[in-house]
């Protein structure tokens, strides 16, 4: 059993379509059924007997039950499930629109479910709401059940089919923003692709549509919003003005006990809402709320004025403060707004990351009733750390600091909070500096802060070059997980991941960061700061385990929210994996767009070594191509910014740029074919790697070291055996190619020599994962025999006879007959269309 359960526009008929196509191409027997509200217990079983007997061509099927005059019961429901077992067919019922059925029908199917015969496989579709009866075969296992959320398209899915759809005319980041747009609903992801298919300008039209204007914007509203009777529409909007809406917010707000049916209603038959699992609680569609948000600014500014104090006294007393100062606030109930905010700013920054929200608040807040207000300017300060306003930040401290007096517990958050406005600035000294007189035993009560300074001393050991005490020094945390710490347990999994990738272990970090990064996009968003942190350094492991596809999905949308909000090695892994995806693909110029972008957030910033890495990744794309002379003048660029007054001149700060500079004068030395020089500089490079225990460009440097060697004609075996045992050992599988075409053709061709197998296997593996095509795959059918579909399956492949007889182990005559058979069954004439029409006919699918 296989009950699909959603809203409207989910496509679940259209699901049923395709799954009936598939059970016809495997040889089964599929009866169809369109229930109806005239449905009674006699006319539905007098459908299934015709649904079966359509299907299966026996004309004979159900006569006694049809001519007896059965009256729907449960006992001729029995007869009509003997009749399936004695046919020995594989038979498949599927019934659309159960919902639709009356009570006792309803009963009925409950029951043919319970006691369905094992060639009996039944599939049913209906409306969220609807009770099936079903929740004990659901408990055993033997019924599936998909809901809204399992018929959303992930964001994989939905730029897979863009892509098909509007062949590569969207960039990636447009393509996330049209799946974010539609949510993934399947029914508005189709009309906007109809939309789009033909436009000659779509990245236009999305722009236009995520500014709430445009053609396509109006007629996503037209199909959401057209059919709805106007009390409802009139309703929608009076609600529209809350993000989470519960059946009693809504009798709140409008005042009436109908109210909660109405939004059960339109929850269940429309696609306007978005539920969860278990939960009263729903979402309205954005498209939806934003236009609906347009039509009550043009109610009365007085009911308006009423509609968001309703609000506010629901939330306050539902304790959900963020909210109810929101509403407070747009009510023009300012003292009670700020008393609000005061409760959970500091609460909403701490435990959840709720920075925008208190910047939001400390930029509507009168200087007054800041200065009032010592928690929230706290919280404000937490805010400004870790944001672009450093310098607010600084001045907040200075202001509560004045009034601290000797409470040693404040003066050590205060100096958390200046730490890590110097992480964020990148004044990786200023950090040590803070952070080093509070390193053991600070006088802090709060679990949280306690938490938040392990976190810190993990920065301070990466900084040291020291990742595994990194992981070390988290330990020290107080016991208790994401539950017990929230926003605060994220920065642990953000700095574990990053100390996996610091030392190379890209495997290591792809298994960390992944399950990160879902519950972060979960439960915060896409395009929260921290999904897009998490995305960044997941998207740089995807990346190197050679995976170009999955790694461009994972960044998609999110570079935008990482420049502004991220910290430095988040910016800087999300920008170089971006230009090392274009440049694979060879997309140069897109490549050396995304690495001068770098540089621009670099200044934008105040971020000198992000400009510093752009210029070095530059210098590596071009010395690929020996371009000697634009790598020349990329290193003076470099080195001119590493003699200026205005960097700064640290010693943490500066070991981390000296390497990025070794590695822009090696590239330089490569691109020259100066491989003395090269040499001189990879040993340097390797030094320092090893000295901050930078996995990755310990081997790549320790590789084109080989490599010189081997130009210089000098024996590089040795060195190069050590460089491929360690990035196999890391899953650094493109350490090679990216560090240069030459280095890894070189690389491929000694292998092959000494490890064939091996190698032949790797390519294998290197082939799947950027998702190249695998070959087409008969379907299990009784219309052909197994030779004939492992024949179809070479033909597809453009094999000769000989080369399909070669693959068979047969001799060419059996192949000739084997196709002769073929060309008769599919009424075919050439090989190509013997091909063509199995694929019509659903017997030769493209392999997952």
């Amino acid at each position: 059993m296989v009950v699909v359960q959603a809203p409207a526009g989910f496509g679940k008929t259209s699901l049923l379509a395709q799954w009936r196509l598939e059970h016809l191409a495997r040889g089964a027997v599929v009866g169809w059924l369109s229930a109806q509200p005239a449905d009674s217990e006699q006319r539905f079983l007098q459908c299934l007997v015709m649904s079966i007997r359509n299907a299966s061509g026996r004309q004979k099927f159900g006569r006694t039950l049809l001519e007896g005059g059965a009256r729907g019961e449960l006992s001729d429901v029995t007869e009509w499930l003997a009749e399936i077992a004695q046919t020995a067919l594989d038979i498949v019922l599927i019934i659309d629109g159960v919902e639709r059925l009356a009570p006792g029908s309803r009963e009925a199917l409950a029951y043919l479910c319970h006691n369905a015969p094992s060639n009996l496989r039944v599939i049913a579709a209906a409306r969220s709401d609807c009770d099936l009866g079903l929740a004990d075969l659901l408990a055993y296992g033997h019924c599936v059940a998909l809901s809204a959320r399992d018929l959303r398209f992930s964001l994989e899915e939905s730029m897979k089919l863009i892509r098909n759809r509007l062949q590569g005319k969207l960039d990636a980041d447009d393509s996330a923003r049209l799946h974010e747009l539609t949510e993934g609903w399947p029914l508005g992801l189709q009309l906007a692709l109809t939309a789009l298919v033909h436009d000659p300008s779509p990245g236009k039209t999305m722009a236009a549509m995520r500014a709430s204007s445009g053609a396509l914007h109006a007629h996503f509203l037209g199909v959401l919003l057209s059919n709805l009777d106007p009390a409802d529409v009139d309703f929608l909007r009076r609600i529209a003005i809350v993000n989470q809406l519960h059946p009693e917010l809504c009798q709140a707000l409008i005042g009436t006990h109908e109210a909660a049916d109405r939004l059960a209603r339109l929850v269940r038959d429309t696609p306007l809402f978005l539920t969860g699992e278990g939960s009263e609680w729903v979402r309205m569609h954005s498209l939806t709320r934003d236009a609906l948000r347009e039509q009550f600014q043009m109610l009365d500014a007085a009911e308006q004025e009423m509609l968001h104090a309703r609000a506010a006294s629901w939330f306050a007393a539902a304790e959900l403060q963020e909210d109810a100062a929101e509403h407070a606030l747009a009510a023009g109930q300012h003292a009670a707004a700020y008393e609000l905010a005061e409760r959970c700013m500091y609460e909403g920054v701490i435990s959840r990351g709720r920075h925008m929200m208190a910047i939001e608040w400390l930029d509507r807040l009168p200087r007054a009733e800041l200065d009032r207000r010592p928690r929230l300017m706290l919280g404000a300060a937490w805010a400004l750390a870790v944001s672009s306003r450093h310098a607010e930040a600084e001045s907040l401290v200075v202001r509560i600091l004045e009034h601290a007096g000797g409470d040693a517990a404040l003066h050590c958050e205060c100096a958390l909070i200046r730490s890590g406005a110097a992480g964020f600035a990148d004044q990786i000294d200023r950090f040590a500096e803070l952070h080093d007189p509070w390193a053991e035993a600070p006088p802090l009560k709060d679990p949280r802060l306690l938490y938040i300074h392990a976190n810190r001393k993990a920065f301070r050991a990466l900084f040291d070059g020291d990742p595994a005490r990194a992981r070390l020094c988290q330990q020290q945390a107080p016991s208790g997980g994401e539950d017990a710490f929230g926003h605060v347990a994220r920065w642990r999994e953000l700095l574990t991941g990053l100390s996996y990738l610091w030392e190379g272990q890209v495997i290591l970090a792809e298994e960390y960061l992944r399950p990160a990064l879902t519950a972060a996009d979960a439960e915060l968003g896409r395009r929260n700061s921290f999904s897009c942190m998490f995305a960044a350094l997941l998207a740089a492991a995807v990346w190197e385990r050679d995976r170009p596809d999955e790694a461009e999905s994972i960044l998609a949308n999110r570079l935008d929210i990482v420049e502004r909000q991220g910290i430095p090695e988040a910016v800087l892994l999300g920008y170089r994996t971006a230009a090392r995806i274009a440049a694979a693909r060879g997309q140069e110029h897109r490549a050396v767009a995304l690495l001068e972008a770098l540089y621009a957030v670099g200044v934008n910033r105040n971020l000198p070594r992000l400009c510093i890495a752009s210029l070095a990744d530059q210098v590596r794309m071009h010395a690929q191509r020996y371009r000697r002379e634009t790598c020349r003048a990329l290193c003076e660029r470099l080195d001119a910014i590493l003699a200026g007054g205005d960097v700064p001149s640290g010693p943490l700060w500066r070991r981390q740029v000296q390497l990025l500079q070794a590695i822009a004068h090696a590239y330089a030395a490569i691109a020259a074919q100066d491989w003395q020089a090269a040499l001189a500089q990879l040993e340097l490079t390797g030094r320092l790697a090893a000295e901050l225990k930078i996995g990755r460009v310990q081997i790549e440097s320790l590789a084109l070291r080989a490599y010189a060697l081997h130009r210089l004609g000098e024996d590089s075996a040795t060195l190069l055996r050590e460089a491929v045992d360690l990035a196999r050992s890391y899953g650094l599988a493109r350490l090679f190619t990216d560090a240069n075409p030459a280095l890894g053709e070189w690389v491929e061709r000694i292998m092959a020599e000494h490890e064939p197998a091996a190698v032949a296997l790797a390519s294998k593996d290197s082939a799947a994962s950027r998702g190249l095509k695998s070959a087409p795959r008969a379907t299990p059918s009784i219309a052909l025999t197994p030779k004939e579909r492992e024949v179809l399956e070479l033909l597809a492949r453009n094999l000769s006879n000989k080369e399909v007889a070669r693959a068979m182990e047969v001799g060419e005559e059996t192949v000739k007959w084997h196709v002769k058979n073929l060309f008769v069954k599919l009424s075919a004439d050439t090989r190509k269309q013997v091909v063509r029409r199995a694929q019509l006919l659903g017997l030769l699918e493209e392999a997952p």
